[in-house]
């Protein structure tokens, strides 16, 4: 037996559903420090929780790209906690905004003329607007209603969100930093490799 099957073996009783309880309790777990001003939140605890719900959001998108390509080259198979990567990457972006909207800025005035004012604000808007309806449609009874040539289709706005998300991560970084630019390359790379198997797999046919 493979070292793949022997971990799809392992994973096949294990649920997705744990995931979104994890997400809520570590989103939880940093509110509370940061209310508390504990570890990284002693200074500007506001701006600290902002990015740190932002970094998790865009490692949970990135991490919901990876799945296909690693069932292609390890055949490890992940796919069934996609959705659930995607919801809470979802549930974290939306606690970014939260925070930027009712801690930060506090008023939806300011949260508008930021958005206009500041471009790394405004790439970061269009993504979280690209991901609502992916979120609102990330349950089996929409993929009946709309077709799943449809919802695939609709849930292909997913690339241009992650690559929007980490463009904002990296925009708003002061000076040159490594890590967002990591997660911008990573994010591209993976999209374009999306597509590139597309095609290969039409051109096979």
């Amino acid at each position: 037996m493979t070292l793949s099957a022997t971990i799809n073996g392992a994973l096949r009783n294990v649920r997705a559903w744990p995931l979104y309880g994890i997400a809520a309790t570590y989103a939880a777990w940093e509110f509370w420090r940061a209310v508390n001003q504990q570890g990284p939140y002693l200074v500007e605890p506001i701006n600290v929780l902002e990015r740190t719900y932002g970094e998790i959001a865009l490692i949970l998108l990135v991490a919901g790209l990876l799945v296909t390509p690693l069932r292609q080259w390890t055949g490890v198979n992940l796919i069934k906690f996609r959705r659930a990567i995607g919801l809470c990457a979802f549930f974290f972006v939306l606690a970014h905004f939260l925070v930027f909207a009712v801690l930060d800025v506090q008023s939806l005035g300011r949260v508008w003329t930021e958005t206009v004012k500041r471009p790394y604000v405004t790439v970061g808007m269009l993504a979280f607007v690209l991901l609502i309806p992916l979120a609102v449609t990330s349950n089996n009874l929409s993929i009946r209603k709309m077709g799943a040539a449809a919802w695939r289709q609709l849930h292909k706005l997913s690339y241009v969100a992650v690559i929007l998300g980490a463009l904002h991560y990296l925009w708003l970084s002061r000076g040159f930093q490594v890590e967002p630019l990591v997660y911008l390359v990573l994010s591209i790379g993976l999209v374009a490799l999306r597509y590139r198997h597309v095609a290969w797999r039409k051109q096979a046919a």
